[in-house]
């Protein structure tokens, strides 16, 4: 009773490209499953998904909203996500989480540069996926070569399960290459059909090669395939069902989503096709007592719970929410349970399932379920809750760099405090975004992943926390890192009649290449007490974060402290840190600091006779344009690197290059060194600003 509940419910994602049609597709799935009565539109504000005032204005979704819903006796746990680069933490928390993905293509854009992203992303959850190609209805919708691009730009060995009758304006239905019935649509209405003689042939061959490419992952198709029999529609549905479940396949159907069109065919496809918790079976993680030691959870009622915090909002009526997926085990509201990554006791106060904005007080999750709790106190997002007696620690969420900078200034000293909680709790909300203040400068710096991140956060202090603030244009998010080892012996000392400071301390300085900051204690002896260790450590760490070069954050850092003294009555953990704080800064300049610099990947689709155009233009801008394919007719695709501070403004420039016919798209790629000169430039300007 207990697996056949679990193997009923899907926690699936709906993600894509930005305007490949994600919102509308979960839109008339809500529709369809019946939990909404009214046909929700991006472009009028009415998308219940999008509930954001941000998302409304801009007809994009920043915020990926949990639906739960229903589709033949299948509970449906949805989530629609950002499109937008910008907010790909979104899009990476949600796989962490889901079971399986409906990727959504346009049929006109074909595989866009976020479809590679977030395909990318899916990859390295290993999440089963099936491919929705929307937009049917459009001037220069092409099936055929989106999925040849989904093959050769993904590698996706995408096969086509339905097929178009009709294109472009003249789309007016769909054929299932398995059951090999035809339906017609007449505005909500879906009308099975036989299949339009003008359409068998075809139809019939792409069959014959969906049934060929799935006998390869399954023995009793390939049987029946190779001995003629026949093959019966649970036959192609059971091997395609094993096959998306081990990555083998991804299977393509078609349809308009804003036209109604295919949308229930996807829901069959969904409850089909896609996991159950129960299919994607035993996850792991480590003992927080010993992290050597592996420990496993199997999606099931009865064993000890465990589940994954994904993400944090704060709605006006019930205050703080936090997301979780329940791998594991049940949670009632009023228990206790024990949040594993920090090691505090958590007490659940309400549970709610969340239909967008809306939400529907329940006692309790189960294996399987995703919902929201009300009234837990210290878990973030990435953090695991869990049994107290049988503690686990799942895998936390990895988090993107930021590239943008900007300052904000409350409008008067009254609203300081008020802009410190707004940032506060949104940093909480959103990991991808970081506040640091500079106490030299008396300045608040935000940084995050682009400018319309930026703007969008600004205009929520504006709107939802009310604070009046004053800004910058953004600035690239600089960052600084050591080239050279260096060794320093240092000795703290202050007298003052009474009881003085002293500490002192030996370490070692060391480039560690992509492998973030460390901290390595090799004292022995005692010679400085464990109690002050810490303090040295904390003292290096904040000291990384503010910078020491040209006060960016510095990345890629080991610190190694190796040796060091301390005075029985004038040592404290304040003495230490301070030693450590300005022997780092005495230090630095023998280390042979650099500046690094955000690289992005763009992607630029643009018509042949601006081609030389478009490329000399990005190598004015000091980038590189590494590979070129014909993207349709007439168009070409560039793909290479530039350098984000070399870019703002470069929509305008790519309009006039182009009189207003190419598109581009940017995503972080890494860091890099500055060039020299424009980093003795960036410093001596900072020092300047500093000194005044």
């Amino acid at each position: 009773m207990e697996n056949a509940e679990i193997q009923r419910i899907r926690n699936i994602g709906i993600v894509a490209h930005i305007d490949a049609g994600k919102t509308t597709t979960s839109e008339r799935i809500l529709f369809f499953t019946g939990l909404t009565h009214k046909l929700g539109e991006v472009h009028d504000g009415q998308a219940v998904m999008d509930f954001m005032k941000q998302e409304q204005e801009r007809g994009i979704t920043i915020t990926s909203a949990a639906i739960t819903t229903e589709w033949k006796k299948h509970q449906i746990n949805l989530i629609d996500t950002p499109g937008h680069i910008d907010f790909t933490l979104e899009v990476e928390r949600s796989l962490r989480v889901l079971d399986g993905i409906v990727m959504v293509f346009c049929a006109v854009g074909g595989v866009e540069p976020q479809s590679e992203t977030v395909w990318h992303q899916a990859d390295r959850y290993k999440v089963p996926r099936i491919a929705f190609v929307n937009k049917m209805d459009r001037q220069g919708a092409d099936l055929f070569h989106t999925t040849e691009q989904m093959n050769e730009m993904l590698g996706a060995n995408a096969v086509l399960f339905q097929l178009p009758i009709g294109n472009e304006s003249e789309f007016t239905g769909i054929i299932d290459l398995i059951t090999m019935k035809a339906y017609r649509y007449d505005e909500l209405e879906m009308i099975e059909i036989d299949i339009p003689q003008n359409y068998r042939r075809q139809a019939d061959k792409y069959r014959e090669i969906m049934i060929e490419k799935l006998a390869d992952f399954d023995e009793p198709l390939m049987e029946k395939y190779v001995g003629e029999t026949e093959i019966l529609a649970k036959d192609i549905k059971r091997a395609a069902r094993n096959a998306v479940l081990s990555l083998c396949v991804t299977p393509v159907f078609c349809g308009s989503a804003f036209k109604n069109k295919g949308v229930r065919l996807l829901l069959d496809a969904i409850v089909d096709y896609l996991p159950s918790p129960i299919d994607r079976g035993i996850i792991t993680g480590l003992d927080p007592a010993d992290t050597a030691i592996v420990l496993s959870r199997k999606p099931s009622y009865k064993r000890p719970f465990s589940a994954l915090a994904f993400k944090i909002t704060n709605d006006a009526y019930v205050g703080q929410q936090t997301f979780i997926r329940v791998y594991s085990g049940e949670l009632d509201s009023g228990s206790y349970v024990l949040n594993s990554t920090k090691g505090k006791k958590e007490r659940i106060g309400r549970i709610l399932r969340i239909h967008a904005n809306d939400r529907q007080e329940v006692k309790i999750l189960r294996a399987g379920d995703i919902g929201a709790l009300i009234g837990v106190k210290y878990t973030t997002t990435g953090d695991t809750l869990c049994d107290e007696t049988e503690p686990i620690l799942l895998e936390n969420i990895r988090y993107p760099e930021t590239v943008l900078d900007m300052k904000v200034e409350p409008e008067s000293k009254k609203e300081r405090d008020r802009l410190s909680m707004a940032l506060s709790k949104m940093a909480l909300e959103d990991p991808s975004f970081k506040v640091r203040y500079d106490e030299e400068t008396e300045e608040t710096v935000i940084s995050g992943m682009g400018e319309l991140h930026l703007e969008v956060i600004v205009d929520r202090l504006k709107t939802e926390h009310k604070v009046n603030v004053q800004v910058d244009k953004p600035a690239v998010a600089f960052r600084e890192s050591i080239t050279r080892e260096v060794e320093h012996n240092y000795r703290f000392k202050k007298q003052t009649g009474g009881k003085g400071q002293f500490a002192h301390i030996i370490f070692r300085l060391e480039p560690n290449e992509k492998q973030g900051i460390e901290f390595v204690d090799l004292v022995k002896g005692g010679n400085i007490p464990r109690e002050y260790i810490p303090s040295v450590e904390k003292a290096f760490r904040d000291a990384m974060e503010t910078g020491l070069y040209a006060d960016y954050p510095m990345v890629d850092v080991r610190f190694v402290l190796i040796d060091g003294s301390y005075h029985p009555v004038d040592s404290s953990e304040m003495a230490f840190r301070t030693c450590t704080i300005q022997a780092l800064r005495e230090i630095i300049r023998k280390a042979a600091p650099q500046l690094q610099e955000p690289i992005m990947k763009i992607e630029i689709n643009t018509p042949d006779k601006y081609m030389g155009d478009v490329i000399g233009d990005i190598n004015r801008r000091r980038g590189k344009i590494e590979n070129m394919r014909r993207h349709r007719k007439g168009s070409q695709k560039l793909t290479g690197t530039v350098p984000l501070m070399e870019m703002f403004g470069y929509a305008s420039a790519l309009r006039t290059i182009s009189s207003g016919r190419a598109a581009f798209s940017m995503e972080f790629l890494n860091y890099a060194p500055l060039p020299k000169a424009i980093e003795e430039e960036i410093v001596a300007e900072r020092k300047a600003k500093k000194s005044s």
